[in-house]
């Protein structure tokens, strides 16, 4: 299969641009999963998806075929996000908050068969969550992610950050101990 990314990127370089597409289809997935637990937002990651793959293809030139290319589309697609979450965070410091209810800013679908006080519960756990995960810096949610929702190994997550392993280990650390702090309060409601 890796292969087979090789021979469509060749035939990109030697002047088939349509082959792109077979790439974007293959591993579009990954990096929209990747971008949207980084991000936290489908139009965030769908932004960032696209983002990648229009970097991917200027700089395809600058693609070693020695490394995969899902992986080399993957860390663009990383750094796409944490620049996206740094520029939402510069943007929100200079913004200032009219009375926002942060619970209005999601939408939730909730089950029908759900009694009221199960939904209550629910987004009390999920606004719990997301708070705890926005008191992580752009670094430890990324790490995080890449750690335990994508199970990336710690070389591959310095890599995307371009960082030392051992950083790489300390930033999930820290994250971990940030969001059993947070979430300490589901203990009492369990």
């Amino acid at each position: 299969m890796e292969e087979n990314d090789h021979s469509i990127v060749r035939a990109v370089l030697s002047g088939d641009k349509e082959a792109y597409g077979a790439l974007v289809v293959r591993h579009s997935h990954a990096v929209f999963r990747v971008a949207f637990r980084i991000t936290g937002d489908e139009a965030d990651a769908e932004e960032v998806v696209q983002e990648a793959f229009l970097r991917g293809y200027q700089r395809l030139e600058t693609f070693e075929s020695r490394s995969q290319f899902g992986t080399w589309i993957y860390r663009i697609a990383v750094n796409c996000a944490l620049n996206m979450m740094t520029k939402r965070k510069i943007e929100a410091t200079h913004q200032i908050a009219e009375d926002a209810d942060p619970t209005q800013q999601q939408v939730q679908v909730a089950d029908t068969a759900a009694d009221p006080e199960r939904l209550l519960l629910s987004q009390e756990i999920e606004a719990l969550q997301a708070r705890a995960m926005q008191r992580l810096t752009a670094t430890e949610r990324t790490a995080f992610v890449l750690r335990h929702m994508e199970d990336r190994s710690t070389e591959e997550i310095a890599a995307a950050l371009h960082i030392a392993p051992n950083a790489a280990k300390q930033a999930v650390f820290r994250a971990v101990q940030k969001l059993r702090r947070g979430l300490a309060p589901l203990r009492t409601i369990a």
